[in-house]
């Protein structure tokens, strides 16, 4: 058993100590530059006030969008006027708020003006603005881009080295990266998670090759484990190394890093689990039967709205509860919410705990009354508005996380999930909430541990590579 033991691992061990050493280097970069996303704050602090005179409404806008099971709309000041944003399920479409006509982004004279207004309100340089049209590149790959492809990528040409994506079914910049984020990601997450352009583009092949490979890398790391223990020997009542050179020191170091390194391993292959052995933490059909609503037609038509609030930079219809609701965003942290049928508008802004208690009741049964997330919950919910509340209402073994800023439902946890985010996330980014709390720590603890784990993948290679050339010189 144990001569099988040593056979797999050496071989394994070869084939995955690079991947290992790279796995460990990436990581610490990782966790000083993550992958290029737009922020909510730099996001709206794009957006220009609305001017709202003479505009359809947005029941007209659907209607004119042609998207069906919608949920949202919104209203935002474009570079060629106000539009609508009629979002569904699975597609979203732009509408002139003025005159109902398709807003689709079909030039790159009409991507290269919603950039430069947008770069013009975050005071962003563009001495000269390129464009060109992209179904993926390697910073617009994820899936969450899909609804929004193609987009068109613009360069401004300054100094920093931004480019802005701009979707071209909705107008909006919906990502913002720099030189500097993407060459520290192409050392970083394009290496770590295996992400060049032409994998991860194909979700199915680029999830198996991770999860396949990250599987053996685990069964290597615990062969490793159980076979540094078993190699130990006791001499003169101290447990020694039978090995000597870089072997001794691969031995000794696996042995006191042997937890870390096993956990980091195996947390890193359950980062790509996506359902396999833990929930994935997704409404079920019935739950989004109830939660997930589209906003009425009808009621839009019949529902007399006061006027948008003076320099509102959004406005969203959308649905919670079974009443409609308009928010208009006035600020980063502060908007505007009218709720159908009434006048003025609700002077907190937000929706409250008897809103949350509304819907609970109808989506599970057993739902305890809903309470604010603290900030520094071990399950982070973090709202659209910074210091706005995230309500959690607890039903039996499930909880839901509701945003009181536009009533969606940004968690449901239940017991499976709620391990997975301690058996993946806790272990392989050490964000346990004692270390969060001390953020230099942690920095400290997570640079040290994946130095160690680069050293001792260093080792392995050596002992790997003198290896193969023994078994080569004998062949």
């Amino acid at each position: 058993m144990l001569s099988a033991i040593v056979l797999l691992h050496r071989w394994l061990g070869f084939a995955f100590a690079l991947l290992f050493a790279m796995w460990f280097a990436t990581g610490m970069v990782m966790h000083f530059v993550p992958f290029p996303s737009l922020k909510e704050a730099d996001r709206f602090a794009g957006l220009s006030p609305i001017d709202a005179k003479n505009l359809i409404g947005p029941a007209d806008a659907i209607k004119a969008a042609g998207v069906a099971d919608v949920l949202r709309v919104r209203l935002v000041q474009r570079s060629d006027g106000p539009v609508y944003i009629v979002s569904g399920r699975s597609a979203a479409r732009s509408v002139n708020a003025i005159d109902a006509k398709d807003a689709a982004i079909v030039s790159p004279d009409a991507a290269r003006a919603v950039v430069d207004r947008y770069a013009r309100n975050r005071g962003m340089t563009a001495p000269s603005l390129s464009v060109s049209l992209n179904d993926y590149d390697q910073w617009s790959v994820p899936n969450g881009f899909d609804r929004y492809r193609p987009l068109f990528r613009v360069a401004l040409g300054n100094a920093d080295g931004d480019e802005l994506y701009v979707a071209w079914n909705t107008g909006e910049v919906v990502l913002v990266t720099n030189s500097r984020e993407r060459l520290w990601n192409y050392a970083g997450s394009v290496l770590h998670w295996s992400y060049p352009t032409v994998l991860r583009r194909n979700w199915a092949a680029w999830d198996w090759v991770v999860w396949t490979a990250s599987f053996l890398a685990s069964i290597a790391a615990l062969l490793g484990a159980i076979l540094g223990i078993a190699r130990l020997k006791r001499r003169q009542g101290h447990l020694t190394t039978p090995y000597r050179g870089w072997h001794a020191l691969h031995h000794v170091v696996g042995l006191a890093a042997a937890v870390f390194l096993l956990t980091w391993i195996v947390s890193g292959w359950l980062s790509m689990d996506h359902g396999r052995l833990f929930s994935r933490g997704q409404l079920t059909d019935a739950e989004a039967a109830v939660a997930v609503t589209g906003v009425d037609i009808a009621g839009l038509a019949s529902s007399i709205w006061p006027p948008v609030s003076p320099g509102a930079r959004e406005v969203e219809w959308f649905a919670f509860g079974g009443q409609q609701f308009r928010r208009d965003r006035v600020a980063l942290d502060k908007q505007m919410l009218v709720r159908s049928g009434v006048a003025a508008s609700d002077p907190t802004g937000l929706l409250g705990a008897d809103d949350v208690t509304g819907l609970m009741s109808r989506l599970a049964p057993g739902c305890g009354a809903p309470g604010a997330v603290p900030a520094d919950d071990a399950y982070e919910a973090a709202s659209q508005l910074p210091s706005a509340p995230v309500y959690r209402t607890i039903c039996g073994d499930v909880w839901f996380d509701v945003d009181s800023v536009n009533g969606m439902v940004l968690q449901r946890l239940d017991s499976s999930r709620r391990a997975y985010r301690w058996a993946y996330q806790a272990l392989h980014t050490l964000d346990f909430p004692v270390l969060v709390q001390h953020p230099a720590t942690r920095t400290l603890i997570v640079v040290g541990l994946c130095t160690l784990g680069f050293l001792f993948s260093i080792t392995g290679i050596l002992i790997g590579w003198r290896r193969l050339l023994l078994s080569l010189s004998r062949s």
